[in-house]
Parts: structure tokens; C-alpha cells; sequence
């Protein structure tokens, strides 16, 4: 474990150059999540996708990318950190041009498998560079933050993004965009990223890496098939029993190796397991608001795509704020308590939207403010679950560690959608050739709003009880860890 030691108090040069490099990649692959939504209409009708087939330009890539993220975090800990983000940066440019020049569903499909790739190759190895590059205090802590905030700014900047391009020019330069910036991040990183690599390289775990692979690619494609065909239907259950089998199969393989893709004592570290679980859900519940604000704004207030994306700005612009404010607020209230503060802020500001109605300027009103404060509390809880996940573990298992925040953030956004989806679906009432009246939009997405809010708010006070026996950050500035892996912190000097 790292020893305790006090961390220098401002960032060198190189290290302010590095985390430019590493939050622009971070950036980039957070926009790419949410900047199709308003273009898929325009991308099914050009290229020919089924309304039923249509959601699979958004699932290959949430596939692809939770499913492997762990893979290649500890991949990236064997082989080289750098190597595998310079790797991914280059794969998203390939598959970005491939994605613009796409004339079909499969060539489609294709490229946005690639780009989930490569967003599971470079998040787990963008974090863990991250963390390899700043001690365990203040600075990396500020360095967190950031990331959380451009990774919250980024999905949220995402939509808006995509629908100016594709009103202005083409959907296709929702991929476009991302060449000359990939090329521009990939030559950035020769030149002032650090190799990163675990001193000891143990042989890969290939029994632990297929079961794990497969399990979360099984979980992600059960939780998505629950969105098309219903939480009642055989395929849906079936596939969530097949990842549950081999996801035990995984952590009884990890019992056994002698050189484990996740370490038993890493896994059972109530930081790790309750740091996880927080971030969980902060993200699974945040997209789902999106999602359903989304509808109301749209389907109740008569708002368009560009003006509905505009409307996320705000909470991007809390989200910003959040990230450059909590390095602040940790060194007050430790991870611990940021990460519920976040959470109960988070709950509560979701929770209020429950009142929402179709009057159009207090709609707007409420969405901006709530959001705004939402959106900030959201990214104090992202920073505070990754510290919580990634302090106390030597830097030979960081990209376990970043691997698996990483892993819980695509789950998240993966899982909270189609659950809160059904839940709305549930108060839609009569439909009319499929579609739901403004009313009954209105009754289901308030709803589920409700239930989400309900679910965050729940989420802080189980942590809360959970963290509290555990030992777990007390302070993000001077690190002391015990021997079991699970890590403490002491007030700096």
C-alpha cells in the first residue's frame, strides 16, 4: 500500500498537460454517449433501420463498452496504461469515420461496437493514468473532480451537440467530429503522457476475463431487452439468469486463481463494494431523469430536440460547477460524506420535479433550477465514489480499481433508462396506435421522476449506514491503510 505522505499543494506542468490530454479523451467519450440521441430518427429513416431495430444504435455501443471495461482496465495495469489509451484513441478515430461514411444498418452497427470498444479500452486506462499521475490527496482529488464534472458537462453537452450538427449540416458529423479531435488527443498523448504499468505482470486471468466479459455483456443485453420486449418476457429474465450464473462463476473463479482478474480482497473492501454501489446510482438514476425529462419537455411542453438539449445546459453548467467545487467540499466533509451529500442533494432536487406540470414557463423554471442544483450534487457524488473506490489500492491495481468505476459508470447509464422507462410506462394509460396522451406522459413521467428521486435518497441513507462501520476516507489528503485493503484517512498537516 502507499505510505502516508503529504502532497504537493499545485500541479507541475506536466502534470497540468497530462490531464488536459486525459480529460479531453474523457470528455470526448461522454459526449459520444448522448450525442446521437436526437439524431437517431434522422440516422434510422437514411439508413434503414426498423423502428424495432433502431435502439440497437444506442445498445451495441453500451454493450460493447461495459462489458469489456474491466478486461482492459486490468489489461491496461499488464501491458501499459499508455499503450492502451493510445490504442483506443486510435480505434474511436477509425471507428468515428466509419460511423459518418455508414451507408447501412450493419456498417452501422459495426462502428458503433468499435467505439464501444474503444471507449472500454481508454476510460478504464484514461482514470488510472489519472490516479497514477497525482498522490492520494488534494491534487488528485482536484484531478477527479474535474473529470467528473467534464464527464457529467459532457453527456449533458452531448445532446445538445448532436442536435446542432445534425439541424446545420448532418448526423453523420455527430462521428465526424470525433476525427480530427482523436488525432489531435493521440498525438498529445505520445508526446506527454507517462507510462503507467504494474511493476509485477502476473500471467491474464483468461478463465476470470471470459466470464466476467461475458456475464456483463449478458446483464447489459437482459437489462435492455427489458425495455423492448417487457420485465415480464422469457428472453428478458432468461438473459439476466445466464449473467447471474456467470458472474458467480466469476467470483468462484477469482476464489481459485492464483493470479486473479479482480482480487477477492479488492472485491470485499467496503470501500470499493459501497463506493461502487453509490456511483451506481448517481448515474443510473441522472440518465434516467435525462431520459424522462426528455419526454415531458417534448412530449407535454412541446419543446424541440435543439431546445430540449439547450434546457440540459443548465445542468451541465451545475455539473461544472460541481466538479471544481468539490475538491472544496471533501476536505470538509471527507468521501464519505460527499458522496452522500451528494446523493441526498441529487435525490431531493429530482425528487421536487414530481410536481411538474403542463404549464410551459413553470416547467422550464423548474427543470432549470432543479437541474442545476441536481446536476452539481450529482458530480459531487461521482468524485466522491471514485476516491471511495480508488483510494488505498497500490498502483499496480489501479486500472482494477478505475476499471471498475469506470464499469459502474456505463452500467448506470445503461440500466437506469429502461427500468425508469418501465415505470413511467406502467401510469401511460390507454394508448393510441402506440402512442401515450400528453396527460398520460405527464402522470408517467412524474411518476417515475418520484421513484427515481425516492431511489437516490434511499441510496445515500443505506450507504450511510454501511460506510460507517466500515473504515473508509475521512479526508482526501493524507492517506494511511490498514492491512486489509481497505483504506483511511488522516486530517493534512
Amino acid at each position: 500500500m502507499p505510505k502516508t505522505q503529504s502532497s504537493p499543494l499545485s500541479m507541475t506542468g506536466k502534470q497540468k498537460t497530462t490531464l488536459v490530454v486525459l480529460l479531453g479523451a474523457q470528455f470526448m467519450f461522454a459526449v459520444d454517449f448522448s450525442i446521437l440521441t436526437v439524431a437517431l430518427p434522422r440516422i434510422g429513416s437514411d439508413l434503414g433501420f426498423g423502428l424495432d431495430n433502431l435502439q440497437w444504435v444506442s445498445t451495441a455501443f453500451a454493450l460493447t463498452a461495459a462489458g469489456f471495461m474491466l478486461l482492459f482496465g486490468r489489461i491496461g495495469d499488464l501491458v501499459g496504461r499508455k499503450k492502451l489509451f493510445l490504442v483506443g484513441m486510435a480505434l474511436l478515430t477509425v471507428s468515428s469515420l466509419l460511423g459518418g461514411l455508414a451507408t447501412s444498418p450493419g456498417l452501422m452497427i459495426v462502428a458503433r461496437v468499435l467505439q464501444g470498444l474503444a471507449t472500454a479500452i481508454v476510460t478504464p486506462s484514461g482514470m488510472a493514468l489519472i490516479t497514477t499521475s497525482f498522490e492520494e490527496g488534494p491534487l488528485r482529488t482536484k484531478a477527479l473532480g474535474l473529470n467528473g464534472a467534464l464527464l457529467s458537462l459532457g453527456f449533458a453537452s452531448g445532446a445538445v451537440l448532436g442536435g446542432v450538427l445534425t439541424d446545420v449540416l448532418s448526423w453523420r458529423w455527430d462521428f465526424f467530429i470525433n476525427v480530427p479531435v482523436g488525432v489531435a488527443l493521440f498525438v498529445a498523448g505520445i508526446a506527454v503522457i507517462r507510462e503507467s504499468v504494474a511493476e509485477d505482470r502476473p500471467r491474464l486471468d483468461v478463465p476470470g476475463a471470459v466470464t466476467v466479459t461475458a456475464g456483463l455483456l449478458a446483464f447489459v443485453y437482459g437489462i435492455t431487452s427489458a425495455e423492448r420486449e417487457g420485465w415480464g418476457s422469457t428472453q428478458t429474465w432468461g438473459t439476466l439468469l445466464v449473467a447471474a450464473v456467470l458472474l458467480v462463476s466469476f467470483y468462484v473463479i477469482e476464489l481459485r486463481s492464483a493470479a486473479p482478474l479482480a482480487p477477492v480482497r479488492i472485491l470485499k473492501a467496503n470501500s470499493v463494494k459501497w463506493g461502487n454501489l453509490g456511483g451506481l446510482i448517481t448515474f443510473s438514476m441522472e440518465s434516467a431523469l435525462s431520459f424522462l425529462l426528455t419526454l415531458y419537455l417534448q412530449q407535454v411542453l412541446g419543446l424541440t430536440p435543439f431546445q430540449t438539449g439547450l434546457m440540459f445546459g443548465f445542468l451541465g453548467l451545475g455539473a461544472f460547477l460541481g466538479g471544481t467545487f468539490a475538491s472544496r467540499i471533501l476536505a470538509r466533509t471527507g468521501a464519505k460524506g460527499g458522496l452522500v451529500l451528494g446523493l441526498a442533494v441529487q435525490g431531493v432536487m429530482t425528487g421536487a420535479l414530481f410536481w411538474l406540470g403542463e404549464n410551459k414557463g413553470a416547467g422550464i423554471a423548474a427543470v432549470l433550477v432543479t437541474t442545476f442544483v441536481g446536476g452539481f450534487g450529482h458530480v459531487l457524488a461521482i468524485v466522491s465514489y471514485t476516491v471511495v473506490g480508488t483510494s488505498g489500492i497500490q498502483d499496480s491495481e489501479q486500472g482494477l480499481a478505475t476499471g471498475l468505476a469506470a464499469m459502474t459508470q456505463q452500467i448506470g447509464f445503461t440500466l437506469g433508462i429502461p427500468v425508469m422507462s418501465a415505470v413511467a410506462a406502467s401510469r401511460y394509460g390507454q394508448l393510441t396506435d402506440g402512442v401515450a396522451s400528453a396527460a398520460g406522459v405527464l402522470d408517467g413521467t412524474t411518476f417515475a421522476i418520484l421513484v427515481d428521486g425516492l431511489v437516490v435518497l434511499a441510496g445515500a441513507l443505506v450507504i450511510t449506514a454501511l460506510l460507517r462501520a466500515a473504515k473508509s476516507p475521512a479526508h482526501p489528503a493524507v492517506h494511511v491503510a490498514d492491512g486489509e485493503g481497505e483504506p483511511t484517512l488522516t486530517p493534512a498537516q
